[in-house]
């Protein structure tokens, strides 16, 4: 069989697809792994930007000679040229892990949809993105699942969205989670202060402002409240805090470094992820890996990813949250076993289990 994974307008860095950049990358990587022993090719469309990371053994990798950072250029690809390159090659799949198959549909072509957030917002943020722009992204997953002869999805939760927002049959889509690979042993928990850390973004999902919310009432209803490294956010002006509580706030807005990242989580008391709606939800599982206990929502995808291994709470009622940091912080609850439930559930997501439900799938 020869298969293509469409890589083209992935650039590590750039735009909002740096979940889906890491996905696909380790997913190229694996499936990599051992294949020059096999009859099946694995063909990359990539570009100049990308070649170090998907150009690997095991891979044909051909470098697509337009921009992958022009707008123009990646939607007359993703419409039109990748489908009419991979028939002129004699391709018999073609595998999109951006959420997009193009509309010629001359090959089979199966898609990874990773969640619907793009409807989240057009029914709760309507003002938020451009309309046209979002009509026209939903259009485009709707229209993809619909169309395409397999659909790849991260999660249950990400399916009924599917189901529900695409109106397809539950056999045409296929939930594989995603693979993590296990954070190298460090340093990490070495630290001298108490803090609380959490991790969101601008974002209305996010959801930025119950976190701090959520903290304002953790920090009135203690007498010496631990201070919170908030990553995500550049500065606290739009949120009208009162001074005490922006104290005893820090704003990191980027970690570019994945070890100072793990650093600041695994040094952390607690860690907070409170996001409305997520398809995966990768934090929780990093903080599970480093020894972190975990206040996570219990919406969409997120209660499902972190079974057993979290505290789950409202988006509603930030004083439940409040209760969560003050029973892990005095130890109310047993934050041991939590933490031995975190590391086990964090173990169901490895990149082996990941590859093989990807290689009965694409190579049936």
């Amino acid at each position: 069989m020869k298969l293509v994974i469409d890589c083209f307008k992935l650039v590590k860095g750039a735009g909002k697809s740096i979940g889906i950049y890491n996905l696909a990358c380790h997913l190229v990587q694996e499936l990599a792994k051992g294949n020059h022993r096999t009859e099946n090719e694995i063909i990359v469309f990539g570009n100049a930007y990308n070649r170090p990371d998907f150009g690997v053994k095991g891979i044909h990798f051909i470098e697509i000679k337009k921009n992958p950072l022009d707008k123009k250029a990646c939607v007359l690809w993703e419409l039109f040229q990748v489908s009419v390159l991979a028939k002129k090659l004699g391709v018999d799949k073609v595998l999109f892990p951006r959420g997009y198959t193009s509309l010629l549909h001359l090959t089979k072509e199966y898609v990874i949809i990773h969640d619907m957030i793009p409807f989240y917002y057009r029914k709760h943020f309507p003002k938020y993105f451009n309309p046209l722009e979002n009509f026209y992204i939903c259009w485009r997953l709707k229209a993809s699942a619909r169309k395409a002869d397999k659909v790849i999805t991260i999660s249950e939760a990400s399916k009924q969205d599917i189901m529900k927002y695409a109106q397809i049959e539950d056999k045409r889509i296929t939930v594989i989670y995603n693979g993590y690979n296990p954070i190298v042993e460090g340093d990490y928990k070495q630290t001298d202060k108490r803090y609380l850390a959490a991790m969101t973004s601008e974002l209305p999902h996010k959801n930025a402002a119950y976190i701090l919310e959520s903290y304002t009432a953790y920090h009135g209803a203690v007498e010496n409240p631990l201070p919170l490294m908030i990553i995500g956010l550049k500065d606290l002006s739009k949120y009208q805090l009162s001074q005490n509580i922006e104290a005893d706030i820090t704003c990191i807005s980027y970690l570019e470094k994945d070890e100072d990242l793990y650093r600041l989580i695994g040094g952390a008391t607690v860690f907070l992820f409170l996001s409305l709606i997520e398809g995966f939800g990768f934090p929780p599982i990093e903080a599970m890996q480093l020894g972190t206990p975990v206040i996570c929502s219990n919406t969409s995808s997120l209660p499902e990813v972190v079974g057993e291994g979290a505290v789950c709470v409202s988006v509603t009622d930030c004083n439940q949250v409040s209760k969560a940091i003050i029973d892990i912080v005095s130890h109310k609850i047993d934050v041991a076993a939590l933490c031995r439930k975190g590391k086990a559930n964090a173990e169901r997501f490895n990149w082996e289990k990941t590859g093989k439900k990807y290689r009965e799938v694409l190579f049936e």
